[in-house]
């Protein structure tokens, strides 16, 4: 039955999207494993000539930057990390691109930064560029514009730049190589400790079962892994987690064999509007709302009206995003807001009739219309 559940999840996949970390990449003395690229990038073109659509996330331009620049460690401030990915990201392009060739592909190099995707102009260009990329001979390889990036825009890791990624794409699959097997149901070191095959539905207790596996080369660990996933089964992908090590993974996974983890989909997917509004966009403000907005909102697909609105934090504009939560503060959905922050304090439990003398006109109804809310359940 598992196999099925697999071989469905597989057949049903248009798009491939494969994440490798930077552990994945090198060798023990953390210089890149040109073999391992060139064995990874004969798997993407194998994806590709199977008829489907290829995108790789990939970590690695400060580890190729220490070894360019003769670091013996990873570098602490963020100049020093930047000039290292500088150099690193140059000559980690180079290398996917001469193993790809030989396959008579190229490398299409993408660099984006946390902004790419909070712009919705910017975020429907990086979208274009990948659909117009699929129409060439080329691999698109996507990584953090690390040269560029401070904190405020980053993604964090590129488990979380992955995910982001799979939202622009139609039907996709993630899969993310990592150095373990998949997720385990204890300590992967532990010899009692075994790798769950299938996880149904995403449960907030699987975060307990992350054992922190982060080094000195990368920036992520299983956490951060374990949190993409979550992103990408909320709104209907599916994710697996594997060994980027094993010979052939990428291969023996299309073949719907049972390695790694496989995390199904929770829930239907959702179109890629409301994927930006839900999953993309940090939230500008926060709404409480009440019982009876609850369950308007959850069972019966309603919009959010002020009436059902207990307060408002944080400073936004019309059109921003805010986060909406329950009375218990629990965030229960995300949603653009018709009203800036100053006409949502004054208009909080109000009826239509009340915002209209509190505002002297009323353009809209509601505070977030159903089109441009996502609901979490």
């Amino acid at each position: 039955m598992e196999n099925l559940v697999r071989r469905e999840v597989v057949e049903t996949a248009e798009t491939i999207v494969v994440k490798v970390g930077t552990n994945t990449l090198a060798r023990p003395d953390d210089t890149l494993d040109n073999d391992r690229i060139v064995h990874l990038a004969e798997q993407l073109c194998a994806i590709r000539e199977s008829g489907r659509k290829v995108v790789l996330v990939s970590s690695g331009a400060v580890a190729a930057g220490m070894e360019l620049l003769s670091l013996r460690e990873r570098p602490r401030d963020l100049p020093h990390l930047q000039a290292a990915a500088a150099a690193g990201q140059a000559h980690l392009i180079h290398l996917y691109d001469k193993a790809l060739r030989d396959r008579g592909y190229h490398a299409a190099q993408m660099l984006v930064t946390g902004i790419d995707f909070k712009h919705r102009s910017r975020y429907l260009n990086v979208r274009n560029t990948l659909n117009t990329l699929f129409e060439y001979d080329v691999i698109p390889i996507v990584n953090e514009n690390d040269t560029v990036s401070v904190d405020e825009v980053k993604f964090g890791d590129n488990d979380h730049l992955a995910a982001m990624v799979c939202n622009l794409l139609p039907n996709p699959l993630l899969i993310i190589l990592t150095s373990v097997d998949g997720l385990y149901d204890g300590d992967p070191a532990d010899s009692g400790s075994h790798v769950i095959p299938l996880i149904k539905s995403w449960d907030d207790g699987l975060e307990q079962l992350s054992v922190e596996t982060r080094t000195s080369r990368g920036t992520g660990g299983m956490q951060s892994k374990l949190q993409a996933v979550k992103m990408a089964t909320k709104v209907g992908e599916s994710v697996i987690l594997a060994n980027g090590h094993h010979p052939g993974i990428l291969s023996r996974i299309l073949e719907a064999e049972e390695v790694g983890t496989l995390f199904l989909a929770d829930g239907r997917a959702l179109p890629a509007w409301k994927r930006w509004i839900g999953f993309t966009v940090p939230p500008k403000g926060f709404l409480t709302v009440d019982d009876g907005a609850v369950a308007a909102l959850r069972e019966r697909g309603k919009s959010l009206l002020a009436i059902g609105i207990k307060s408002s934090e944080g400073t936004f504009s019309a059109g921003e995003l805010v986060a909406i939560k329950n009375e218990q503060g629990r965030e229960i959905g995300r949603g653009l807001s018709n009203y800036n922050s100053e006409q949502t304090l004054k208009i909080c439990g109000c009826r239509p009739d009340e915002m209209m003398i509190i505002l002297g006109d009323l353009p809209y109804q509601e505070v977030i219309h159903r089109d441009n809310l996502v609901v979490f359940q």
